[in-house]
């Protein structure tokens, strides 16, 4: 048994199969190091260039799960609200504001869109052409009750079409 031990490790060694083997050995000439060190790099980067062309460049579109988390997030809102004039309002309206547009945007990039989803996104439409850019607080207050009726109406609509958000 000790003899066949010996054998195996003075084959390795003699064939190049022992320590080191992986490692390639130095050329007697230094400058045969840098070519091969060269032409490694430019085989790793024309890898890298073949790499890039393959990958795919179409940005995936988002599926029903986004409509379905964008429409967890409004309607987590539901049993929140405030008081207009109260200095309490910036933070619901313009979350409820957020959260809507994030909606309006998932169903727009849905597979379905847009005739399945036409009511829900005429009604934000219709807010959205009201708010227009102004985020402010005294702006979103002036339109509390379009801005709670619309994501009422919204959870309304999405709770006859459970396959769009379960």
């Amino acid at each position: 048994m000790i003899v066949a031990a010996a054998l195996v490790s003075c084959t390795q060694a003699s064939s190049g199969g022992g320590p080191g083997a992986d490692v390639p050995a130095a050329a007697a000439d230094p400058s045969a190091d840098r070519a091969r060190s060269a032409e490694d790099a430019e085989n790793a980067d024309l890898a890298e260039r073949e790499a890039a062309e393959e990958e795919p460049t179409a940005v995936p579109t988002p599926g029903p799960e986004l409509v379905r988390d964008a429409f967890a997030t409004l309607q987590a809102t539901l049993d929140d609200t405030c008081t207009p004039g109260a200095g309490d309002c910036a933070y619901f309206l313009g979350r409820v504001t957020r959260e809507r547009t994030e909606l309006d945007e998932s169903m727009r990039a849905d597979d379905k869109a847009p005739g399945h989803f036409k009511k829900p996104l005429a009604d934000m439409k219709v807010l959205f052409d009201k708010l227009g850019d102004d985020r402010s607080e005294a702006h979103l207050e002036k339109y509390f009750s379009e801005i709670v009726g619309t994501r009422d109406g919204i959870n309304t609509w999405m709770q006859d079409h459970p396959d769009d958000y379960r």
